[in-house]
């Protein structure tokens, strides 16, 4: 590949992006179901590019980068995080925590599951399937892009248009669900922040920040006669994915038979990092919030990409397993938002699962979009918390991915959704006995009377 096919392809992504970016501008359409620029640059990518007319000249390479954007996303998360007094913020953010171990380990568990149990009694379909829900659903395209890097090192290709299937047909879901979810929770008062969908802020909407609205992304925390400060943090994420690629490669040669995600790797490597920079005292000059950025970046264009590369004719051959997988991926995830969150919850119930809904059903970014238009102040704690609970669910999150694949295509696909489904009751038994969760009538007891005062 040459650096022109590097600089087309990201040049006409980057069109595409601003095209949608447009679109959500100036009509209300689109304005009225929130669409994201990045899934209209897809869908556009999809539309026009070798997978649908072949008129834009994308290059081979389209559905290889994903699996190095995702690198850059876990990468990101250690980076710049600033050292938490867990003793004092437990209590915080237990719950929070609780809600979303349980979102994770009942969305990978649930798909297994239902696949094990029902679909491939039904369907002829590899073991691995199941998987495919957990992927798209609750880990958006970039874990798509993980897992099926991860299903082709044991045989399965097709793996990643699946999943790339499932994490675009999640976010319509989420965008679509959330906003049903809002307006019918908003006229039956369970709200704590918006009487009427239709007072929602103009931003929101269109997309467009007023300038009295702005906020800044980040501090130079490097001078400029060094080095530019956006490219410091650009080249801190940029060694992060770097080593993670090397010792990928190192241990595929020592142990040809191990075949571990980018994503897993990146993520260690970057708490690595980390130490360094706090050891050398050099965290001081790391703005998470330029790294936020460059990861909402990263997740952009893994989201136009992801849906630019989906095979359409995989996805035909698996259209009505798939049907059925998504169908009971959007009614678990809502029992998981009905039954489930107002338990967790017991103060601003709703606003914490409408985030856990879009990041069950989309992403965490669709999460934020919808507790954005429940919270337009961010009065809730709910970001705050969801940061600091999940540093302790990303191991679990990332053992799944690594060791998922390997247990499904080795034919322990019962066990693994056992093991998921299993430990969920666990905790769902040790959070009852601790107190830490309530009935869902004292929760709405709680917030109507909260609304009326």
């Amino acid at each position: 590949m040459s650096a022109w096919e590097l600089a087309i392809d990201v040049g006409l992504i980057s069109v595409l992006l601003l095209f949608g970016v447009i679109l959500r501008a100036k009509v209300q359409f689109v304005q009225k179901l929130f669409i994201p620029a990045s899934i209209i640059a897809g869908l556009l990518g999809l539309t026009f590019g070798p997978n649908g007319f072949d008129l834009l000249p994308f290059s081979d390479l389209v559905s290889a980068y994903p699996t190095v954007l995702i690198a850059v996303i876990f990468g990101a998360i250690p980076i710049g995080a600033a050292k938490v007094n867990w003793k004092q913020t437990f209590g915080r953010v237990r719950n929070m925590w609780v809600y979303s171990m349980l979102l994770t380990m009942l969305m990978w568990g649930g798909g297994a599951m239902i696949t094990y149990l029902l679909l491939a009694n039904v369907w002829d379909i590899p073991v691995g399937f199941g998987l495919i829900l957990g992927a798209g659903f609750l880990g958006g395209h970039g874990t798509a892009a993980a897992v099926g890097e991860a299903f082709s090192g044991l045989g399965w290709e097709e793996a990643t248009a699946l999943g790339y299937t499932s994490a675009t047909i999640g976010l319509i879901c989420a965008i679509l669900g959330g906003l049903l979810l809002v307006k019918m929770n908003a006229r039956n008062n369970q709200t704590n922040f918006i009487s009427d969908f239709e007072d929602l802020p103009n931003e929101l909407r269109t997309g467009l920040v007023p300038h009295k609205n702005r906020k800044s992304s980040g501090d130079d925390t490097v001078s400029s006669n060094t080095v530019d400060p956006l490219f410091f943090h650009i080249a801190i994420i940029a060694v992060v994915v770097m080593l993670s690629y090397f010792l990928q490669t190192g241990i595929e040669s020592l142990f040809p038979q191990v075949s571990i995600p980018l994503l897993s790797l990146s993520f260690v490597v970057g708490l690595l990092v980390q130490l360094v920079l706090n050891a050398t005292k050099a965290n001081d000059y790391v703005d998470k919030r330029v790294i936020d950025r460059l990861s909402g970046t990263a997740t952009d264009l893994i989201v136009a990409f992801g849906i630019t590369s989906i095979n359409l004719a995989v996805v035909a051959a698996y259209a009505w397993p798939l049907l059925a997988l998504f169908v009971f991926g959007v009614i678990w995830a809502y029992c998981i938002f009905r039954f489930i969150a107002p338990r967790v919850f017991h103060r601003h119930w709703f606003e914490n699962a409408i985030f856990g809904w879009g990041w069950s059903t989309g992403t965490v970014a669709m999460g934020i979009a919808l507790l954005r238009i429940v919270d337009p102040k961010t009065k809730s704690t709910t970001l705050d918390d969801y940061a600091l609970g999940y540093v302790g669910m990303v191991p679990v999150e990332i053992l799944i991915i690594t060791f998922g694949p390997i247990m499904m295509m080795g034919g322990a696909g019962g066990l693994f959704s056992l093991i998921l489904l299993g430990a969920s009751a666990v905790l769902i038994f040790i959070a009852s006995k601790s107190g830490w969760l309530t009935s869902i009538q004292e929760t709405r007891n709680y917030n109507r009377d909260s609304n009326v005062s």
